[in-house]
């Protein structure tokens, strides 16, 4: 159980936050958990090599965007409190942090792809069930999350990260059904603008992190290149250059055959 404590810990963590949220009143309790979320990330995140703490801080920012989008704009799903919670953004964070080290785990150490084999195949049970049992229970049809179901399985299949994916689509899967019925939140029947119609929550909706994932790449490498190209430019302004007029008079004096010092072409 030892290599899996931090992991065992997060997951314990999400459900009691959640079982707090769902007992709030005021909006400074709120603040409160998203306060304690935010320590309970960042002290977590330490047993994370930095380039990894650096990529679920750099989530939390890209998740942030993304909830204020789905939720107060598209209103695909909405908070109970009708905004986005403190604890939301650090949420965010410990999900992703769950995926990023789950590469290190005995468990993937040791069966590798058939992890992987068998997520995929937790999901799109799921994603059958969303379609056909599911809502003769609960009234309500899940295409949404049967359409999230190729983007995760594509990048479960495909990507040299798949660990991560994996190990998403656990955690997900357990705060999405623990929020939904503790109230937390609750999607739509039926999305806004496209209109489809979704389960709550939708079953393959950890494919999310795909996109989420790919975002914090992309802003990491613009962020290297960027700071790359500064420091190129940077260096390159500092290094002096010999002028035309210096460059000419020193091949004058070379082809005179008078002894030219390095130091008498200096600019200094």
């Amino acid at each position: 159980m030892r290599p899996y404590w931090l992991h065992a810990y997060l997951l314990i963590y999400t459900p009691l936050g959640l079982f707090a949220d769902s007992r709030v009143t005021a909006q400074w309790q709120q603040y409160a958990l998203g306060m304690l979320t935010f320590a309970v990330l960042y002290l977590a995140a330490f047993k994370a090599p930095k380039e990894q703490r650096v990529q679920v801080w750099i989530c939390v920012g890209v998740a942030t965007c993304f909830e204020i989008f789905c939720s107060i704009v598209w209103g695909v799903y909405r908070y109970r409190l009708n905004n986005v919670p403190l604890f939301v953004p650090p949420g965010h964070g410990i999900v992703y942090l769950f995926g990023l080290l789950a590469a290190r785990t005995p468990v993937v150490l040791r069966y590798g792809r058939r992890v992987a084999y068998a997520v995929l195949a937790g999901a799109g049970t799921w994603a059958v069930l969303g379609l056909t049992v599911l809502p003769l229970l609960t009234g309500r049809i899940d295409i949404q999350g049967a359409l999230c179901l190729p983007v995760f399985g594509f990048f479960l299949l495909r990507s040299p990260r798949w660990p991560l994916f994996a190990a998403i689509f656990l955690i997900v899967s357990e705060l999405e059904i623990f929020g939904t019925s503790l109230g937390n939140w609750a999607w739509m029947p039926v999305a806004p603008w496209t209109h489809i119609p979704s389960g709550n929550p939708p079953s393959a909706i950890a494919g999310a992190y795909c996109i989420i994932d790919a975002s914090v790449l992309a802003l990491l490498w613009s962020y290297r290149v960027g700071l790359n190209t500064i420091m190129t430019r940077i260096r390159t302004a500092r290094s002096p250059r010999i002028g035309p007029s210096f460059a000419l008079l020193r091949d004058s004096r070379t082809n005179s055959g008078e002894v030219v010092s390095p130091a008498s072409t200096n600019l200094i």
